[in-house]
């Protein structure tokens, strides 16, 4: 066999190995990233993003991704089961990953009746449609804050009980449950990844690091909860998207991962970093009356994920958040155009 018959046949191979994902929400933050992430990873895989294309959700965070035989956008919302049920079918999908959701506690605060819908019942359509339609692999994504609030220095693992404080929370736990009963009930197989905070590039500016960014940027005042001494775990998004891809091929089936940076800070310590590297007025800082049961500290566990999967973070924190200001810097097109949507 010549070379070139080699590579026909391995080619062949590729492609028949390949995945077909349906990827829920892929125009959001972490969506993207993930998108982004496999077409360079896997690039035989092919990719479906759909995307109902709420506020938080915005294409061209995609518009370097070409469509074409291995990326298809679709626009949707996974409530709608004739449309997903037409998706599936049509582009031969046999994963599912499930970014589809409202994720900003204090949207949930305002209206968590919103929430019920796309994390809760946009979930469990998503499940139904999965079955029926026999999907080999459901991966929901989900978040630390499904324990609630971690007194002290512990870390939580999975197997710690379910504690959420907000609606949103609330929402993503019920989520989880729902999934892991479609596990238990129907033998669907299901993988749940529980991330700590995410940040990076393609952000909304409602979470703390844009937001910090962008009124830094524009020298708004810098609106901080509290003492500022609520303590959030930090994960970069490519670290979380690596962690995604390992659960969704080798994860066991009806298992959750923790997936975290291990880089834990209070909130005003990252507005101080945040003001150093721009070199702005510390002054900016505002501190605003507290959100309502707002959470104190969020701390993740994450040995099973490096023991069973030999995954770990490899963007230091220091590095992932400078990285992250240049960005928002260098693309000040793509934030400013958000505010006048």
């Amino acid at each position: 066999m010549n070379n070139r018959e080699t590579k026909i046949v391995d080619e062949r191979i590729a492609e028949e190995n390949s995945m077909h994902i349906l990827v829920t929400g892929g125009a959001g933050f972490i969506g993207s990233n993930f998108i982004r992430f496999m077409r360079q990873k896997h690039p035989d895989d092919v990719l479906i993003n759909l995307d109902a294309l709420t506020y938080a959700g915005n294409l061209t965070n995609l518009a370097d991704v070409a469509e074409g035989t291995h990326y298809h956008f679709v626009h949707g919302n996974i409530l709608d089961r004739d449309l997903v049920t037409q998706v599936i079918r049509q582009y031969q999908v046999d994963t599912i990953v499930n970014f589809a959701a409202e994720s900003h506690v204090d949207r949930s605060i305002a209206d968590p009746l919103v929430f019920v819908d796309t994390n809760v019942r946009g979930t469990a359509a998503l499940l139904d449609v999965a079955r029926q339609t026999q999907i080999t692999r459901f991966l929901q994504v989900s978040t630390d804050e499904v324990y609630g609030s971690i007194p002290g220095t512990g870390h939580v693992t999975e197997a710690a009980p379910l504690r959420p404080s907000s609606p949103y929370a609330a929402s993503k736990a019920s989520a989880d449950l729902m999934a892991l009963a479609d596990h238990h009930t129907y033998g669907l197989d299901v993988v749940i990844t529980r991330c700590a905070n995410n940040y990076g590039p393609y952000q909304y500016p409602e979470k703390l690091i844009p937001l910090m960014i962008q009124h830094g940027l524009t020298g708004e005042p810098l609106p901080v909860y509290g003492d500022g001494q609520k303590k959030r775990d930090w994960l970069h998004v490519t670290d979380h998207c690596r962690a995604i891809d390992l659960v969704l091929r080798r994860g066991q089936s009806g298992s959750i991962y923790n997936v975290t940076g291990n880089n834990e800070h209070a909130n005003l310590a990252i507005v101080h970093r945040i003001i150093q590297q721009l070199h702005i007025d510390p002054q900016l800082i505002q501190l605003v009356p507290d959100r309502l049961g707002d959470d104190s500290r969020y701390a993740l566990d994450a040995t099973k994920i490096r023991r069973e999967l030999g995954w770990a973070p490899t963007i230091s924190f220091d590095a992932g958040l400078s990285e992250t200001i240049d960005w928002y810097q260098a693309h000040r097109g793509w934030w400013e155009r958000l505010n006048t949507d």
